[in-house]
């Protein structure tokens, strides 16, 4: 049962900096002053799920889940 919880915490500590790195890879959610004039209506904005940003996002969504998930595994053997 230890041998689990060592790889547990090794694949928590794997996620903890994935996850970081990816929410860093991210770009910031201002619109800037190319909302002002409606250029943020483009085919980028649209198709935001297919491009590079979109998988960031959905990555980020599963880093999170499975960080969570195994922390509260870790935590209720410890109980």
């Amino acid at each position: 049962m230890e041998v689990l919880r060592i790889v547990l915490v090794v694949v928590l500590t794997l996620i903890s900096i994935a996850l970081t790195v990816i929410v860093l890879m991210q770009e910031g959610k201002s619109a800037g002053l190319g909302a002002i004039s409606g250029a943020a209506d483009t085919y980028w904005g649209k198709n935001k799920g297919r491009s590079m940003e979109g998988r960031l996002v959905m990555a980020t969504r599963i880093m999170v889940v499975l960080f969570l998930v195994i922390a509260a595994v870790l935590n209720i053997g410890s109980i």
